[in-house]
């Protein structure tokens, strides 16, 4: 292994760490202002959320994000997700990645309701 290649690992190591600590959850209702300026990316669950923010930051257009789009792995969230959200009172964990915000949405153990 050559000193360009062990510098590029080690700093896509530090930007994996990076954006792994400035990750976390927000709720819909801190979302909805980001989703409203168009910035909002759904992140298929079957992605890891970091690595998704390091091709982002890479700008990896031509071949990773690309297929995922095309998969639909990856997606602007739109009106059908913003519905969905809203009842369901999501919480996603997010990573910002400028201009966007990348969300999954987690699984929280549902809530026993109280039978009526």
């Amino acid at each position: 292994m050559n000193s360009e290649q062990t510098t590029n690992e080690l700093n896509r190591e530090q930007l994996q760490q990076k954006l792994n600590l400035e990750s976390g959850q927000i709720d819909w209702s801190e979302l909805q202002r980001h989703f409203a300026r168009g910035a909002v990316i759904a992140v298929s669950p079957a992605l890891d959320l970091v690595e998704t923010a390091v091709k982002f930051s890479e700008d990896d257009r031509s071949s990773t994000i690309e297929v995922w789009l095309a998969n639909g792995q990856i997606k602007r969230a739109d009106d059908e997700h913003a519905r969905h959200w809203n009842q369901n009172d999501t919480v996603f964990w997010a990573i910002v990645v400028a201009p966007w915000v990348l969300v999954q949405e987690q699984m929280l153990p549902t809530k026993n309701k109280p039978a009526s």
